[in-house]
C-alpha cells in the first residue's frame, strides 16, 4: 500500500511537470527552439501574480485571468521582436537571446523583491485531500493541477487539428518553407505559438508557486530542469509525451523518496539518463507535433 501511495503522489507530481513542459515542447515542436529562460518565465509569471494580489486583493486563481493573458502577450512580442531576428542569425543566436533572459530574470526580481518567498496562498486546498483508504490520499490540490494538465493538453490537441492556425503550426513543424510557399505569414504563425508557450508556462508558474507557498527569484533554475527532463522522457514535440514524461518523472522521484528523503531529485536525473541513452527519441517521441 506505501509504494501504491507514492506511485498516486507521483502521478499527480507528474500533472504538475506535463504542465510545466507543455510550453517547451510546443516551442520546440514548431519554432525549433529550445528555450532556456523557461524556468526563470514560469518563475516571473508567480510574481506576476503575486503583484495582482498585492495591488487587487483577489485570490491567487483569479490571477490566472490577468498573468496568462499578459503572458501570451509578451511571448507574442518576444518572438517577433527579439526572436524572430535571432532565427535568421542561426541555430545558435536563438539560444543565446533565450540564456540571456534567463539571466536578467532572476537578477532583476532580486533586485526589486529581493531573495524572500513571496506567497501565494491557496487557502483551505493546502492540506485538503480525500482519502481513499487508511494509506492512501490524494491531495486536492494536486488532482486539480492534474485535472488542468490534462483539460490544457486536450485542448491544444483539438486547436491544433481542427484550427486553421492549429494546421499552420503542424506545417511550421514539417517544414516552415511550405508556410512560404502558401503565402503565409509565418512570423504571425510562430509569434502566435510562443504566446501560446508563454501563456502555459505563467500558468504552471503559478501552480508550481501555489504547490510551494510561494516563489523566490531563482525557483527557475530548478522548473526549468524539471521540464527539459520530462519533455525529452515523453518525446519533444509530443503533447501526449509531455504527459507521460511527467508521470514518470514524478513516479521515479515520490517511489525513490519513500527510501531517502535525499534520493527523489537523483532517481529522476537517473531516469532521465536511461531514456536520453536507450530512446533517445522518447517515450512517445517523433519529429512532429500530434
Amino acid at each position: 500500500m506505501i509504494l501504491l501511495n507514492s506511485i498516486s503522489q507521483g502521478i499527480l507530481l507528474g500533472g504538475l511537470f506535463a504542465l510545466s513542459a507543455v510550453g517547451l515542447s510546443l516551442a520546440f515542436g514548431v519554432l525549433r527552439i529550445v528555450n532556456l529562460a523557461h524556468g526563470d518565465l514560469m518563475t516571473l509569471g508567480g510574481y506576476l501574480a503575486f503583484i495582482t494580489i498585492q495591488h487587487t486583493g483577489m485570490s491567487t486563481w483569479y490571477t490566472f485571468l490577468i498573468v496568462v493573458p499578459a503572458m501570451g502577450i509578451i511571448g507574442y512580442f518576444i518572438q517577433r521582436i527579439l526572436l524572430q531576428r535571432a532565427l535568421r542569425m542561426g541555430e545558435l543566436a536563438p539560444l543565446m537571446v533565450t540564456f540571456g533572459i534567463s539571466i536578467i530574470i532572476p537578477n532583476s526580481l532580486v533586485q526589486l523583491f529581493t531573495n524572500n518567498t513571496q506567497q501565494l496562498p491557496v487557502g483551505a486546498l493546502a492540506t485538503s485531500s480525500i482519502q481513499v483508504n487508511n494509506q492512501i490520499s490524494i491531495g486536492t490540490f494536486p488532482l486539480i493541477t492534474l485535472g488542468i494538465s490534462i483539460v490544457l493538453i486536450v485542448a491544444l490537441q483539438q486547436y491544433l487539428s481542427r484550427t486553421k492556425m492549429g494546421r499552420y503550426m503542424r506545417a511550421a513543424a514539417d517544414d516552415s518553407e511550405v508556410l512560404r510557399l502558401m503565402g503565409v505569414d509565418h512570423r504571425k504563425v510562430y509569434g502566435i505559438a510562443m504566446g501560446i508557450a508563454f501563456a502555459t508556462l505563467a500558468m504552471a508558474g503559478i501552480l508550481f508557486g501555489m504547490r510551494q507557498g510561494g516563489v523566490t527569484p531563482y525557483d527557475g533554475s530548478l522548473t526549468v530542469l524539471f521540464a527539459f527532463e520530462t519533455v525529452i522522457i515523453g518525446g519533444l514535440g509530443s503533447l501526449w509525451g509531455t504527459l507521460l514524461g511527467g508521470i514518470v518523472l514524478g513516479i521515479a522521484q515520490t517511489v525513490a523518496g519513500q527510501f531517502s528523503p535525499e534520493l527523489p531529485l537523483l532517481a529522476g536525473h537517473l531516469v532521465f539518463l536511461g531514456v536520453l541513452a536507450f530512446r533517445p527519441s522518447g517515450l512517445l517521441g517523433k519529429p512532429v507535433l500530434r
